[in-house]
């Protein structure tokens, strides 16, 4: 780890961490004219992991895209300004302890440098299409903003936006905040007015992942990770604040009492979700910074996973702390699309603990559909030490729980097998219905001499392998032998 990766200050905006990405060449910048269908995605999802990969004229638009920044967890805990080790409680301490954020004159907002008043969503943002049976554009890294109709908080998700008209966007929300303040308006006959933020800092759209009550606002958790007060400014066509720093903003509202078709599109869990009809948002007006840079995020790929994933970690594992002090560690794991399959590092005092801990886990969070509880000589992290846990400390007739009939993901494609209608849609209310599984792959608290014991060399950590090995020696010149 060089000066440049070293922790330190946190970083509030997208192009100070672009810079950092650049010096330490973890950008790569493509040719012009990559195509927008298929084209960005295609070659984004190739650098997974390893690189950003920035666009500078993709289909020869004038606005660059920039996918990938946030795509590997060292990264985001170099943003945060901590190790790794430290990323959770990080995040946890800012969840618990927002800061309020500070307004700016539109004069000071550099996102409202630019006004778009005739507004073609296609011609004027560089919009990709992903996935080889997606149904169109679309917004995939656009950080939803509302204000709540009754109390005037904010809220901030992020969701897909399909672009179907020129300022026209169908938009999929699940029953969360959102939603919930969606229903509030339309009871009422009156639109819900929105912002859709693009290209923000990568600490802001961490924030807006935040698993917090109703009436939270996620950019007081932003302000927290940064460290100050988060600016913001107010839309010019409706009383939502935005981050003041971000790249682009579309202004609009949520249309009640209309639907229009939206979808297929491929999801986190690497499946499609089905064209139904979804709620409808009416833009009114898109402002930008000047040369702005338009972020798009590749779905199920590791930006897409670790946004949704590290949040919910962090929310998870305060959560049973709470009533397990025992519980050192939470990861959800990627194989488990970063929601469904939860692994717990738990220091098991007396037998029967983890299967409690297993169903405080199914509590805490509806998507979670497989929990796992190890010992603390296990890394959670590691999805080879786990699988060993399993394999040698887990007997299906013991240590298995099954409940059945719960509520989990709408957007796990297995909980609709055997449902299917005659309309060849589930009701809501019928949708996610999932069976959950747990697993203590923990050794007993008391046994026989060495038999759960974890095999180990005195001094493996400790080796340095620099200093051991004779760089350029082959077997001949060790054993002093002519080549």
């Amino acid at each position: 780890m060089n000066a440049l990766t070293m922790p330190g200050t946190a970083i509030n905006d997208l192009r100070v961490w672009l810079d950092r990405l650049t010096q330490t060449d973890r950008i790569a910048v493509m040719r012009d004219n990559v195509p927008l269908k298929h084209g960005v995605a295609a070659i984004a999802k190739c650098l997974d992991g390893k690189q950003a990969a920035f666009f500078p004229r993709p289909d020869g638009h004038a606005i660059p895209v920039i996918s990938g920044f946030m795509s590997r967890r060292s990264w985001i805990a170099e943003a945060m300004g901590v190790p790794e080790s430290g990323l959770l409680e990080a995040y946890r301490r800012a969840a618990e302890n927002p800061l309020p954020w500070r307004e700016v004159p539109g004069t000071e907002a550099a996102c409202q440098e630019v006004v778009h008043h005739e507004i073609d969503m296609n011609g004027l943002l560089p919009i990709p299409t992903h996935s080889e049976h997606d149904n169109g554009p679309y917004i995939t890294a656009g950080m939803v903003i509302a204000r709540n109709p009754v109390t005037g908080i904010q809220n901030v998700s992020i969701n897909r936006i399909q672009v179907h008209a020129k300022d026209r966007m169908a938009i999929l929300m699940l029953p969360r905040h959102l939603f919930a303040f969606y229903q509030a308006a339309e009871a009422n006959g009156q639109p819900l007015p929105v912002a859709i933020v693009i290209g923000a800092d990568p600490l802001t759209l961490l924030a807006s992942q935040a698993i917090t009550p109703i009436d939270h606002d996620e950019l007081e958790i932003a302000g927290a990770l940064h460290g100050h007060p988060l600016p913001v400014v107010k839309c010019l066509t409706n009383e939502v604040r935005v981050p003041a720093n971000a790249e682009i903003v579309i202004e609009g509202r949520l249309l009640p009492h209309v639907r229009e078709p939206e979808g297929p599109f491929g999801e986190f869990p690497k499946y499609y979700s089905a064209k139904e009809n979804r709620e409808v948002i009416q833009v009114d007006l898109v402002t930008h910074r000047k040369s702005p840079i338009y972020h798009t995020i590749v779905p199920a790929e590791m930006e897409h996973l670790l946004l949704g994933s590290i949040p919910r970690e962090a929310t998870l594992l305060a959560h049973l702390q709470r009533s397990f002090p025992g519980v050192k560690d939470v990861h959800l794991s990627i194989g488990g699309v970063g929601r469904y399959h939860l692994y717990v590092k738990f220091e098991k005092r007396r037998e029967g603990e983890p299967k409690n801990v297993i169903l405080c886990a199914f509590g805490a969070h509806y998507d979670i559909k497989q929990v796992t509880v190890v010992d603390t000589d296990v890394d959670v992290h590691d999805p080879q030490q786990v699988e060993w846990a399993v394999a040698t400390r887990f007997q299906a007739d013991r240590d298995l729980i099954v409940v059945a009939g719960a509520q989990g993901s709408v957007l796990d494609p297995s909980t609709t097998v055997g449902q299917e209608t005659e309309a060849d849609c589930l009701p809501p209310h019928k949708q996610g219905i999932s069976a959950k599984m747990g697993l203590d792959a923990t050794r007993p608290v008391s046994y026989h001499e060495h038999v759960f014991t974890k095999v180990r060399i005195p001094g493996e950590d400790k080796v340095d392998l620099a200093r051991e090995i004779v760089a350029g020696a082959t077997i001949a010149s060790a054993m002093g032998q002519a080549s």
